[in-house]
């Protein structure tokens, strides 16, 4: 009964027999490889996007600092979400990478930033001279730390608006697959086509053993994104190993298939707990993460059972009757007998 994050989850064993292929004989280092440049290409034709600059990073916080840094001065400012993974999760990578830049944080609704109030971060700055921090980019997160998804036309009134004061746009796609499986659209709608100049699509969270891409559609910005990944220290030596792991993750749509697993996962929980009375959901259920309040008791119940996730809003140790969050996370493996047993140890 593992709900606790997609990150604990095993790598498909197609990516572990990609690495032993990998493994064999020698290959140039840094990305010269033959099986990197059929990533690329890979990548590209994926995104419909033939001139897309694409690099492999074995980290998700070090695709996010590495895309926003390249795109963002230091006197400058990015703006994300107030639950936004750059700002929770990242250690100040972002600030760091970038040589200072700061975040402005835009108060979030469902874990999505609502437009009139990312309006309001960017015209709330450039308003103090060289006083203040200038505008820097917008990162948005699909799907979002709260599970939810940005539509097609939130991401292009985003663009629209960025756009609209010369800012570029980043996306933390960490759960990029599950988001796009959710939608139900192509990459290039999701991203590009909708305005995103940046994308961090993430691996490692569906299945990877430990890798995600970063796309530029603004290839201008490739020669700089590869001096900071170099001085960054995420510039692999053997990068086959990373190569080999992506080029198994888009065979075949295994990518697609492993998020779709998750989301239905997901989607068949939030519908079995829906279903009790003393059980609440708290955002709706779009990609693979749920948020569920049930009383302590419960919780308790399931913890005694040896089930994993993680408790959002306070502890095991309190009244039985007391309504705590749980966050509840599938991965590409959660099947029916996981769910089901889940909900029957419940009582």
């Amino acid at each position: 009964m593992h709900f606790a994050s997609d990150n604990a989850g095993p790598a498909h064993p197609a990516v572990l027999e990609a690495l032993t292929k990998a493994n064999e004989g020698h290959a140039a280092p840094y990305g010269a490889d033959p099986l990197t440049e059929e990533v690329i290409a890979r990548v590209r034709d994926i995104f419909e996007a033939p001139q897309a600059a694409v690099y492999l990073v074995a980290t998700g916080t070090a695709a996010n600092a590495l895309a926003l840094a390249s795109f963002c001065q230091p006197w400058q400012t990015v703006f994300g979400s107030d639950v936004s993974h750059i700002h929770e999760d990242e250690c100040a990578a972002p600030e760091f990478y970038s040589g200072g830049a700061k975040l402005t944080l835009v108060p979030s609704v469902d874990g999505k930033m609502p437009l009139d109030k990312l309006e309001a971060a960017i015209t709330g700055e450039e308003t103090r001279g060289v006083h203040g921090v200038q505008r820097g980019p917008i990162s948005i997160t699909q799907a979002t730390e709260k599970g939810t998804l940005y539509s097609l036309d939130d991401i292009a009134g985003i663009s629209a608006l960025a756009k609209a004061h010369g800012l570029p746009v980043h996306m933390d796609g960490a759960r990029f697959t599950n988001a796009l499986v959710g939608l139900g659209c192509t990459p290039a709608e999701m991203t590009w086509r909708a305005g995103v100049d940046a994308l961090s699509f993430g691996g490692t969270k569906n299945g990877l053993m430990g890798v995600e891409a970063v796309v530029l559609f603004d290839p201008d910005k490739a020669w700089e994104f590869e001096l900071r990944r170099k001085r960054g220290a995420h510039l692999f030596s053997k990068s086959r190993y990373l190569s080999a792991q992506m080029a198994a993750y888009l065979q075949e749509d295994r990518w697609l298939d492993m998020a779709q697993r998750a989301n239905a996962a997901a989607a068949r929980l939030a519908s079995a707990l829906q279903a009790r009375d003393d059980c609440e959901l708290a955002y709706p259920v779009q990609a693979n993460i749920l948020f569920a309040r049930m009383p302590r008791h419960v919780h308790q119940r399931l913890h005694d059972a040896g089930a994993q996730y993680y408790l959002w809003d306070g502890t095991l140790d309190g009244p039985g009757d007391e309504m705590v969050t749980a966050r509840l996370v599938a991965d590409w493996t959660a099947d029916d007998a996981r769910i089901d047993t889940f909900v029957q140890t419940m009582g």
